[in-house]
């Protein structure tokens, strides 16, 4: 019995022991922790950067310490230590946020790499002439080229991008924007710039001469079809970064089918196959404008006493039918000016005059989806009533025509007071919104030389950009076009 009671507080006694061991084990863990930590030294700090929100906002430095902020060093050399710690600190801040205000890099321009035509496929086509064999471009410094203007003039964009990629490469050229440049290697290029003035050569030269079987026009159209062709840049690519101007209806009829694989610069798809030309490969670009800017217009909702406008030629052929079907719907209403018109005795300042004075003006679908009477109306600051169906836009992927154009389906349009109905009911508010931002958009279909930094995105920069947006697309087709042949490098 007493061996029993023994052997029970031998071993109370054991597990009390190894209980204290236990704890005393762990408090001089404890102890040895804390002996680490104040051993290291108060007044050391971490600094480090922090990037605040928004981006531009500068770069601030951040000092954690354990003395409080307010608390003062007893020591006088402590505290000049602190002061030229502070002082180096202040001056790290400033550098970060000078760094931060500086603006931002402009876009990359886009790199275009420009054929050297012979004279014959461009400002030959208006006359110029090199003053000495292999000459090929005219020095623009001294004499610009003239284009004749008239109805040749709603065609023009290949006379302008041309000359803006020629200016590129002056020093003259003090544009820090510019939407594009020229470069003389292939192999730098975003893209391939064809100047054949397509639109000039078939207004000047699409009919054949008696002692030709085939226009001059035409000819000019075979012979960049076998130049353009022949090049190492176009075998390279099959074409598919190729930028060729086609802006008139009728330019390029037969090169067209032979160079489709570029990218063509349209007015409209109202006359190509989609196979040939469509929005997704190719650029809209707009007609020149015809009538005068209207330049400090101070007008207004009431200072306009024509609602609707519309002058120009009414009976066309395919989708045109809805001009003449209009015209007798409308030519009785007595705020609605809709007559015939032509460029014959002054037309076009009548013209201008005309839409100068309207709230708004039509523009409706003749021979092909699109005119020059809208770019007229932008021009006039005149609420444009589009009433084409199939019509596509320039720059239509970034701007919002709804902001300040009214869009009516033809067979809406057709119907008896439904127009006017329409445009009837917007009131004053309203159209004033639409007519200021009007003015605010209208330099992006406005072309001018030369371009300046302060000019803002005019008609030559916005197509440009619009190039520039399809560019990635087509590195991705000629990469796929040189999955199964062997490059041409170049």
């Amino acid at each position: 019995m007493f061996e029993r009671s023994n052997t029970r507080l031998h071993g109370r006694m054991s597990i009390t022991r190894i209980s204290m061991i236990f704890l005393l084990i762990s408090i001089l863990s404890v102890l040895s922790w804390f002996l680490i930590l104040s051993s290291t030294n108060p007044n050391r700090v971490l600094d480090h950067i922090s990037v605040s929100e928004p981006a531009d906002s500068p770069l601030t430095i951040i000092r954690i310490s354990n003395n409080p902020p307010e608390a003062e060093s007893p020591h006088p050399k402590n505290r000049e230590d602190e002061n030229k710690g502070g002082a180096k600190t202040e001056e790290i801040r400033k550098t970060l946020q000078c760094n931060q205000k500086v603006s931002p890099p402009s876009p990359r321009p886009l790199k275009v790499y420009m054929y050297d035509m012979s004279p014959e496929f461009h400002f030959g086509l208006l006359g110029w002439k090199p003053e000495r064999n292999g000459v090929v471009w005219p020095d623009i410094r001294v004499n610009v080229p003239h284009h004749p203007g008239g109805l040749n003039l709603q065609h023009s964009v290949e006379y302008w991008l041309t000359l803006d990629l020629l200016f590129s490469e002056l020093p003259e050229d003090s544009r820090t924007s510019r939407a594009a440049i020229r470069v003389k290697n292939y192999t730098e290029a975003d893209v391939v710039f064809v100047p054949f003035f397509s639109s000039l050569s078939y207004n000047r030269f699409s009919k054949v001469n008696q002692k030709h079987k085939q226009s001059q026009d035409k000819e000019l159209q075979d012979k960049v079809v076998k130049f353009v062709t022949a090049q190492k840049e176009w075998k390279h690519s099959g074409g598919k970064d190729h930028v060729i101007m086609a802006h008139h209806p009728n330019s390029m009829s037969t090169a067209r089918h032979k160079l489709y694989p570029a990218m063509f610069v349209v007015a409209d798809f109202g006359r190509y196959s989609p196979r040939v030309a469509n929005v997704d490969k190719d650029i809209v670009a707009p007609y020149k404008h015809l009538v005068p800017s209207y330049v400090n217009d101070t007008s207004g909702f009431d200072s306009r006493p024509v609602l609707l406008y519309f002058q120009g030629a009414i009976y066309r052929k395919a989708g045109g039918f809805v001009r003449q079907e209009l015209y007798y719907l409308l030519k009785e209403e007595k705020d609605v000016h809709f007559s015939f018109g032509s460029v014959q005795n002054h037309g076009i300042s009548k013209a201008g005059e005309g839409m100068r004075s309207s709230k708004f003006c039509l523009n409706i679908a003749g021979d092909t989806p699109s005119s020059n009477r809208l770019f007229d109306a932008i021009a006039s600051h005149c609420i444009p009533v589009i009433i084409s169906d199939d019509i596509e836009l320039p720059y239509e992927d970034v701007l919002n025509y709804n902001e300040f154009c009214i869009f009516v389906r033809a067979a809406d349009a057709l119907k008896k007071g439904f127009l006017l109905g329409l445009v009837r009911s917007i009131g004053r508010e309203e159209w004033n919104k639409m007519w200021r931002r009007l003015k605010e958009v209208e330099m992006y279909f406005d072309y001018r030389f030369p371009g300046k930094d302060d000019d803002g995105d005019y008609g030559v920069q916005m197509i440009w950009k619009a190039v520039a947006r399809k560019a990635p697309l087509v590195k991705m087709k000629v990469h796929r076009f040189q999955r199964f042949t062997r490059p041409f490098f170049i």
